[in-house]
């Protein structure tokens, strides 16, 4: 009961507190023209949001790092060392979109960081996690459910590597209908808060729970603003500090492999932008009306909020079978 109310307040805290935040910096973002600039290629069905302010991220990231510092106050919540490695990726993940969504918003194009450079921070911040996490961690590939362990030695620093990258960027990839990356992160952070709370041989695990618990508040703070019509995008700066902590999470609690279940739509997203991407290269030809998938459904003729809702329900689906695996079986 007492596992129960504390995330309760945790979220709660998170929620009332995004929704202040956003009343706050959607009207600042606005009168700084902080405005989203569209892909030419999404004029036509998207125009009706080329002005709608970008950046929102930070609606759930000062939130949730605020509502964490507080019940540390209050004694409701440690810094243990796995937490301090969460904050650290969160932080670090959202400053590089911050500075991608910036250069985008000073050179009023959709030209910020490079491509490369954008993989290679991202790649740099991998490592020290890396780094930090084999500080007190042996190189495991766990599955919990069988009760299997492999040590796999330095291949496991290429797969954390490819986990964080590959997640943060996901979500990111996601992040293309109003509501749609942050209903499914809502999900996916719910599922690893309940993950996190049946991993107690994890030193910290009630902290990493905590923080889920605060971030699926603030998230749902975020959504009053995002769903649609969205009055604020999550820009890069939310989107790639939402995948890389769900990457860290599952590394953490070593549920690494089932984060492909819980992120399962992130994962489909991916996927049809890589089979888009090779098979016009082979043939010339489109496999899907566009990449990724979300705007194929709207080309179809779907409209947006339904895609959205779809997406979730399969989201939610795939989550409660996560759930079922990850803490019951």
């Amino acid at each position: 009961m007492l596992i129960m109310t504390k995330s309760v307040l945790a979220t709660m805290i998170g929620f009332v507190l995004a929704v202040m935040v956003g009343l706050v910096l959607i009207p600042i973002f606005k009168k700084k023209n902080a405005r989203q600039r569209l892909s030419i290629y999404l004029e036509e069905q998207h125009k009706t949001k080329n002005n709608t302010p970008t950046m929102g991220g930070l609606i759930f990231i000062i939130p949730t790092l605020f509502t964490t510092v507080i019940l540390f106050l209050l004694n409701k919540i440690d810094f243990s060392y796995s937490l301090l490695i969460v904050i650290f990726v969160f932080v670090s993940y959202s400053i590089i979109g911050f500075i991608d969504d910036y250069l985008i918003l000073k050179r009023k194009n959709n030209k910020g960081l490079s491509e490369n450079s954008k993989l290679l921070l991202q790649f740099i911040i991998a490592l020290v996690f890396f780094a930090l996490f084999m500080l007190e961690n042996e190189p495991l590939l766990w599955v919990h459910s069988l009760n299997i362990k492999y040590d796999i030695g330095w291949l496991y620093g290429i797969f954390i590597l490819l986990v964080l990258v590959a997640s943060s960027n996901a979500v990111n990839i996601t992040d293309g209908l109003d509501g749609l990356a942050g209903g499914l992160s809502v999900i996916a952070f719910f599922t690893f808060g309940l993950i996190s709370w049946n991993s107690g041989w994890l030193a910290g695990y009630q902290d990493i729970a905590l923080f889920c618990f605060i971030l699926v508040g603030s998230l749902l703070g975020f959504l009053v603003f995002n769903v649609y019509p969205a009055k604020i995008f999550m820009g890069d700066t939310g989107s790639l500090s939402l995948g890389a902590l769900l990457g860290t999470v599952a590394i953490l609690t070593r549920h690494e492999l089932l984060l492909i279940l819980i992120g399962i739509v992130f994962v489909i997203e991916t996927l049809s932008c890589i089979l888009q991407r090779y098979y016009y290269k082979l043939t010339k030809r489109r496999l899907f009306p566009m990449a990724p998938l979300h705007h194929s459904f709207e080309k179809k003729g779907f409209k947006e909020s339904d895609i959205v809702k779809i997406f979730w329900i399969v989201g939610l689906l795939a989550s409660m079978i996560a759930i079922t695996f990850g803490v019951w079986i």
